[in-house]
């Protein structure tokens, strides 16, 4: 019986937990093309390849790899994420981005306004950006029912507290809420360096 009794108090804590907490994301440097971009580098009509699933419904990770190049130095082997955009965007870290020799600004991802290019290559094709590089700002993804549950607002920024091994309060980190997301928490590499982060971790809200 006691067994029993410990059994359940450990899944109502654990229950307990993913109700107060939110799951972390760590993600590194990416690509999203558009149609004309992918035809520019593929071939027209060239179809990405979908291998991986991300957490995002509808959102992937493609089979196809491409070389990012800046003044100072290339990424080989980055990620093209699908599906296909209206207009390509390119996010990296701020590490990327001084090994690269560039300044994107840091923005919310879909907001390229104002934003330096870069060039992308795929074998013996090469593309030049002329916008579109960003360092993507920290956001959470959250439904409208846990928006309603955390008390907070689309484009609200708030603060978040990691429970990682080395554990730091985010400020400055947005809100997007959709009926299309899951609700997680995306870093990037940087952000997920510096506390430590590990797969499976969460945290919370602070505001």
């Amino acid at each position: 019986m006691h067994s029993v009794n410990t059994v359940g108090m450990e899944r109502l804590a654990e229950e307990i937990v993913r109700r107060v907490t939110i799951e972390i994301e760590a993600s590194g440097r990416h690509v999203h093309l558009s149609r004309a971009d992918v035809d520019a580098l593929f071939g027209v009509g060239y179809r990405l390849n979908r291998v991986k699933d991300l957490s995002q419904p509808g959102q992937f990770a493609c089979a196809e790899r491409v070389t990012l190049t800046g003044p100072k130095g290339s990424f080989q082997n980055v990620v093209i994420l699908g599906p296909e955009r209206g207009e390509s965007q390119v996010e990296l870290s701020l590490t990327d981005a001084v090994a690269l020799g560039v300044a994107p600004p840091v923005r919310i991802s879909g907001d390229i306004r104002d934003t330096p290019g870069i060039t992308v290559r795929h074998g013996d094709r090469e593309l030049r950006l002329q916008r579109g590089l960003i360092v993507a700002k920290r956001h959470i993804h959250m439904t409208p029912a846990d928006a309603a549950l955390f008390g907070v607002a689309d484009k609200q920024n708030v603060s978040f507290r990691t429970f990682t091994a080395r554990p730091l309060v985010f400020g400055d980190t947005e809100v997007r809420v959709s009926d299309k997301f899951t609700t997680v928490v995306h870093l990037d590499y940087d952000e997920a360096n510096a506390c430590g982060f590990r797969k499976g971790d969460r945290g919370m809200i602070v505001k």
